[in-house]
Parts: C-alpha cells; sequence; structure tokens
C-alpha cells in the first residue's frame, strides 16, 4: 500500500496532479480542497494517499490532511459512492463542514454533489450519522464540572441543529433506553439511533 507521495510537482490539473518521486511520476486524483494547497509545477509537494485497485485499473488517490482521508474512506464504504463521487463530496466543503453536515442529517448537501441522488444521500446520512455525531460531541471540549450528562446531551444535540425542545424529547427516549448512569457521548447515539429508526 502506498500511504503517501513526496516529491516535485510535475503537473496540476483540475482533478488531479502528477508528483515526480525519484524519476517516478505518481497521477494522484484529488478534491478542490487538495488542489488549492499542492504549489505549482517544480516545487515540492506531500501528499497523504490511498491505493483502489480495480479490474480497470490501478487509482491513487491524493489528500493534503489525514482528517479528508479518513473522510474519503467513510464516503466510500457506502453502498452507491465510488471514489469519484466521494472527491466530488470533499471538493465542496472541508472535512470538518462535511462531517458537521452528516451529524446533523442534512442529506439535501448531498444531493448537490454530481451523481449523488436522494436515496444515495439518505443512505450516506443513516450509515455515517451516528459515528460521527458521536465523534462530534466527545471530540473538542472538556466539560465543566457540574454539568450532568443529560444537560451536556442536550447541549450536544443543540450543537447539530435539533432544537432544544425537541432534543429533550429525543433525550427521554434516549435515557429510557440507554439509562440514566448513561454517559452524554451513549445518550447522544442512542437518541440519534431512535430518530433514524423514526424517520
Amino acid at each position: 500500500m502506498i500511504a503517501s507521495v513526496a516529491g516535485k510537482v510535475a503537473s496540476r490539473r483540475p482533478d488531479h496532479v502528477v508528483i515526480d518521486c525519484g524519476g517516478v511520476g505518481y497521477r494522484l486524483s484529488v478534491s478542490s480542497q487538495t488542489l488549492e494547497r499542492v504549489p505549482g509545477a517544480g516545487k515540492d509537494a506531500s501528499l497523504l494517499t490511498h491505493l483502489i485497485l480495480r479490474d480497470d485499473g490501478i487509482n491513487l488517490y491524493g489528500f493534503a490532511s489525514e482528517a479528508e482521508r479518513e473522510l474519503f474512506l467513510r464516503l466510500i464504504s457506502v453502498a452507491g459512492v465510488g471514489p469519484k463521487m466521494a472527491l466530488a463530496a470533499l471538493s465542496g466543503s472541508t472535512p470538518a463542514e462535511i462531517r458537521k453536515a452528516i451529524a446533523a442529517g442534512d442529506a439535501k448537501r448531498f444531493q448537490v454533489v454530481p451523481g449523488i441522488g436522494r436515496k444515495t444521500a439518505e443512505r450516506v446520512i443513516v450509515e455515517l450519522r451516528e459515528a460521527i455525531a458521536g465523534e462530534l460531541a466527545v471530540e473538542p471540549s472538556a466539560a465543566p464540572a457540574g454539568d450532568d450528562a443529560r444537560t451536556l446531551a442536550r447541549e450536544g444535540l443543540v450543537a447539530l441543529g435539533y432544537e432544544p425542545v425537541e432534543a429533550e424529547e429525543m433525550l427521554d427516549a434516549s435515557i429510557a433506553a440507554a439509562g440514566a448512569d448513561a454517559p452524554p457521548e451513549t445518550l447522544i447515539q442512542s437518541a440519534l439511533r431512535s430518530r433514524v429508526k423514526a424517520a
């Protein structure tokens, strides 16, 4: 597996770059977000990569950050989303913005991506929302002392785009399923799981 490529930029095109590594030119398909961070021809560049081997050939995909590569891998794990479609989705927004959209259940954001219809967009949300929302809920912030799990979970759901009243209703069901002693991330995941099932 080729995990990264570093060398001189041989060329930049709207959908790919070629990086010369010791006399071998590697063609990497990239998103517009990554392309913006690749310097001009003749300059040094380093990209993380992911190799996909298929019957019709070997394709190498390049990423400016681990966050983008990780999200690419998650997107292509969804049935109906191929590498080109995933790169198109990554071209429109930063990885952080896309993760927030998934966590908030914003399927319409993906329907504007060429090739992604309503059903595929909804599948992306259903398959990835729970895990990503749970990660976002526990990522940055140490909770202030004295805040209980329900309060933190409610704040997490509101941050994901739910109205406070709606968040409270979701947490009632979540606590009934997961228990009052469950940590905030468990309550959020349970609430989102219940909402997906009810949809």
